[in-house]
């Protein structure tokens, strides 16, 4: 779970991925949230009717699904990172090879 702190640090982020789960929120709603948690639980309450335990429920989901897009993005720029890595090896590699065949 993303504690106040962090939550406020990737706003951004999760305004984005929020508008697109939670669409009846307004650009002007969202200003008005800016990155407040406890401002968006009010505001799911009142545009979706959710008790405060649904909010919490729908938030907490959001997060975890929100947490896991990022790790994939952090798997993807390791995998990418690493591959570039092996080919480097690869190349390296092979030069030695040349080198030990001609040697």
């Amino acid at each position: 779970m993303i504690n106040k702190e962090q939550f406020k640090g990737h706003w951004k982020q999760i305004k984005g991925k929020g508008k697109e789960k939670w669409g009846k929120l307004t650009d002007d709603e969202l200003l008005e949230i800016n990155g407040k948690k406890e401002a968006l639980l009010g505001k799911l309450q009142t545009k979706y009717g959710y008790t405060k335990e649904k909010a919490e429920q729908e938030l907490k989901n959001f997060e975890n699904s929100f947490n896991s897009d990022e790790d994939t993005e952090d798997q993807e720029d390791f995998i990418e990172f690493n591959e570039g890595e092996t080919s480097e090896m690869k190349e390296d590699w092979d030069e030695d090879s040349d080198q030990r065949k001609i040697g």
